[in-house]
């Protein structure tokens, strides 16, 4: 454990203050990068509901990102991560999610699929379809080689090479070009009063052009992405048919979402 013999009387102290025992959490999220419920509740001698709560209480003040089992540190919203940065959180939540979104593809459609880790697991279970791909993400279109029955699309454009992925104006005039059965887009944060959104401008254009050409829209996020904002808007949520994510989003962003008349479908 952290602690060291002679603390434990002042740990078991704070751990019955709130507000002290979540300062901890954060101390200690800041020095370790990551914390796990279990060695929490050891820690500060508390029921393992309590730091759930904790840890939900700071997420919502945009101070953590809660995983399965523990909590990582949060990134501010208009800072970007890489794509083995992002493959890293609520992992077991993206392969529901992209495992799920599949099943919204039929033989015969032809797909765009916009770069990103949520994208990536979508890409995944596209291995039996025979479909037309159009992507921007490197990674989904090396995998997707590979798959005999999927005809992959490559938009031109600018590298980017933090998420392996095409960008600029090149990229969006060419996706511009096509008509799509179903784009699967991802995204950084959800706002349910304003939208979608990505921390970068050049991304946010390339997801709204392919929103544009497809007969159905479906965002794929998993629940830590409610409630933030992020500089660049993709869209509003009148242009989302479906929303995927996992069973953690809040009570009260569901019930916003059905004003959307959106379908939602939690894995």
């Amino acid at each position: 454990m952290w602690a060291k013999p002679q603390d434990k009387k002042n740990i078991m102290k704070e751990g019955r203050n709130t507000l002290k025992r979540r300062s901890a959490i954060l101390d200690i999220l800041k020095e370790k990068g990551k914390i796990s419920v279990n060695d929490l509740s050891t820690k500060f001698n508390i029921s393992v509901v309590s730091i759930r709560n904790d840890l939900a209480h700071l997420e919502k003040k945009g101070l953590l990102i809660k995983t399965r089992g523990g909590a990582i540190k949060s990134q501010p919203v208009n800072f970007d991560l890489s794509l083995n940065q992002k493959l890293k959180i609520n992992y077991a939540e993206k392969q529901r999610i992209g495992k799920k979104a599949a099943e919204y593809v039929n033989n015969g459609d032809s797909v765009v699929i916009d770069s990103g880790s949520t994208t990536l697991e979508v890409a995944k279970n596209l291995e039996e379809f025979k479909i037309n791909l159009i992507t921007n993400s490197l990674p989904i279109a090396d995998l997707c080689a590979d798959f005999k029955e999927v005809d992959v699309i490559i938009p031109g454009g600018e590298l980017r090479a933090e998420m392996r992925s095409l960008i600029g104006p090149i990229t969006v005039k060419t996706i511009s070009e096509f008509h799509c059965d179903i784009a699967f887009i991802g995204a950084d944060s959800i706002s349910v009063e304003g939208g979608i959104y990505t921390p970068l401008i050049s991304e946010a254009s390339i997801s709204r052009a392919m929103i544009k050409i497809a007969k159905k829209v479906i965002v794929v996020v998993d629940s830590s992405k409610f409630s933030r904002k992020s500089l660049a808007k993709i869209s509003s949520l009148k242009h989302i048919d479906t929303i995927i994510t996992d069973q953690n989003i809040s009570k009260s962003d569901l019930i916003k979402l059905k004003d959307f008349n959106i379908e939602i479908i939690l894995v």
